[in-house]
């Protein structure tokens, strides 16, 4: 066989499934292989779109997800996208076309370092030189993409590599097991949970990944301690648990804030730092943190762990569970009290252009607990974060490590692919949907029906909140739209505009019957925005 055989059944090893991306000169033996492989190629409409759709697939599943480009402008498309997941902590190995070696050492045609761009975004990124090292090239990638932390790997392959022939066959894949803490660290947070008079979880997306959600609830309601989480740990613990306190993250004074202030012992699970930096909730570094995950605690001066137990994190929590009393009643309910009544205060209000909340009701009305909203970045995300009531994990994929607009469109093609069963809804500013739209004509062409809801105020709504908390005044952020209704259905797509308040439920119902993929226009009236800073701002901790 030739290196592009050999590359791709190294990837059918892997278990992967599709392929993400756009062909180029550069790949055409890879291309050409492709003809004959069980893998599926995905032709995208932009490299970055491809980047994202793997970035979902592999927060989904579990599994990396791949893309692959040409060298170049090809390569260099691809990195918003890789870089998410990589701050992400998704799994994804992205693959890329290059110039043959004999004229990588001089000036040349779309030739770049793309082993050393990628350096920087990736938990490892390798040129293939040989075809005797692609078998262990891609070995490691997937090895590196898929171990806590997971991440973003990246292969550089010349065209003349691919072309050499070469006998070899895969190495063989093997997951490492995950390793036990020692009774003493378990002992240690038993003791210290124990003696807190307050204590509180957060968990992150690390319990998600780490695929404890049911330890997590499990271990909260047998010690009786209530649970905040990151925007990317949602559903980690059922919001309708009614020791929820819901998501942090809003980086503004919250209700769940108070339960911060108050307490006295904070047992993180799964927490990634780059999601919700510790100075914002725990400023004066004082209180005791203990660290529960799969990998090491990060350092940060507002982030000093008192024990750190690195291990599997469900066996970990029920060892833990087993070695502390439950505590008496739920002293941070009222917490819980206040963010439901908020969630619920604009549910029948009929006011045009849509609230927020009155948007994210309908929406929650209208879709399953199994269903999976993929959510774009910008002001909506914010409302999302917080007001989205999940009850299963990975059922509201939010980007929040990197937090990249454009994302929503080529997740939901993603996560359809990876969730086929289940009914996905992309939610979208208009800044953000028109990043990566051209992404609806591959959902056609794949005869995916997905549902895309688009907040639209013709601003970068998120940017200009923060403008007018900060300075008052606007700056630059807003712009015109085009006929969205009209733009869907230039692709072959259905589009809805929503006139009034009371239209929106209706539709949703139908567009996530539709079975194709349809655009929905509702224009949101984002005064809501300054209106929930003042009230956070004026907010009485209610415990």
């Amino acid at each position: 066989m030739n290196g592009a055989e050999l590359l791709l059944e190294c990837l059918v090893a892997e278990g992967v499934e599709y392929i993400f991306g756009i062909p180029g000169e550069e790949n055409l033996h890879l291309m050409d292989a492709l003809l004959d492989s069980p893998i599926r190629f995905v032709t995208c409409r932009h490299e970055q779109g491809a980047a994202f759709m793997a970035d979902v697939y592999g927060r989904l599943t579990g599994r990396a997800g791949v893309c692959l480009a040409t060298l170049g402008p090809g390569a260099t498309n691809l990195v918003t996208g890789v870089a998410d997941a990589d701050m992400d902590n998704a799994p994804l190995v992205a693959i890329a076309g290059q110039a043959a070696t004999t004229r990588l050492h001089k000036e040349s045609h779309q030739v770049l370092d793309l082993e050393q761009l990628f350096q920087s975004i990736t938990k490892y990124s390798c040129r293939i030189l040989s075809p005797a090292t692609i078998t262990e090239s891609v070995r490691k990638a997937f090895k590196l993409a898929q171990t806590e932390k997971p991440g973003a790997c990246f292969i550089e392959f010349p065209e003349n590599i691919a072309r050499l022939e070469v006998e070899d066959a895969p190495l063989a894949v093997r997951s490492p097991a995950s390793a036990e803490p020692p009774a003493s660290r378990i002992e240690k947070a038993a003791r210290l949970i124990a003696a807190a008079r307050s204590p509180i979880i957060l968990a992150g997306n690390g319990a998600v990944r780490g695929g404890a959600a049911a330890a997590l609830t499990a271990f909260a309601e047998a010690l009786n301690i209530p649970v905040a989480h990151t925007f990317m740990a949602k559903g980690v613990i059922p919001f309708s648990h009614p020791l929820c306190l819901g998501s942090v993250g809003l980086q503004a004074r919250d209700h769940v804030s108070c339960g911060f202030g108050r307490a006295d012992c904070i047992i993180c699970i799964g927490y990634d730092l780059v999601e919700y930096h510790p100075h914002l909730w725990h400023p004066d570094g004082d209180r005791t943190i203990i660290h529960i995950d799969q990998s090491p605690a990060e350092v940060d001066r507002h982030y000093g762990v008192s024990v750190c137990v690195v291990g599997e994190i469900g066996s970990s929590l029920a060892r833990l569970a087993a070695l502390v009393a439950p505590r008496p009643g739920n002293h941070l309910r009222p917490l819980r009290d206040a963010l439901t009544r908020d969630m619920a205060r604009h549910a029948d209000d009929l006011g045009f252009p849509v609230k927020p909340q009155k948007l994210i009701h309908d929406l929650r009305l209208a879709l399953a607990a199994e269903d999976i909203v993929i959510c774009d970045v910008g002001a909506h995300k914010m409302w999302m974060a917080r007001m989205f009531p999940c009850e299963r994990p990975n059922t509201c994929i939010i980007s929040n490590g990197f937090a990249s607009m454009g994302i929503a469109v080529p997740g939901a093609v993603a996560a359809k692919l990876a969730c086929p069963d289940r009914r996905v809804v992309a939610v979208s500013g208009d800044g953000g949907f028109l990043m990566n739209s051209q992404e609806i004509e591959t959902a056609l062409r794949l005869e995916l029906a997905l549902v895309i809801l688009v907040w639209t105020d013709a601003s970068y709504g998120l940017i200009e909140w923060k403008q007018l908390n900060g300075f008052k005044r606007p700056s630059h952020v807003h712009f015109n739209n085009p006929d969205l209704v009209r733009y869907a259905e230039s692709f072959g797509a259905k589009g809805y505009r929503v006139e009034t308040a009371a239209e929106l439920l209706p539709i949703l119902r139908q567009a996530l019957a539709d079975d194709t993929v349809v655009v929905i226009d509702c224009p949101v009236d984002y005064r809501e925005n300054l209106r929930l800073t003042a009230e956070l701002g004026e907010m009485v901790c209610p415990v």
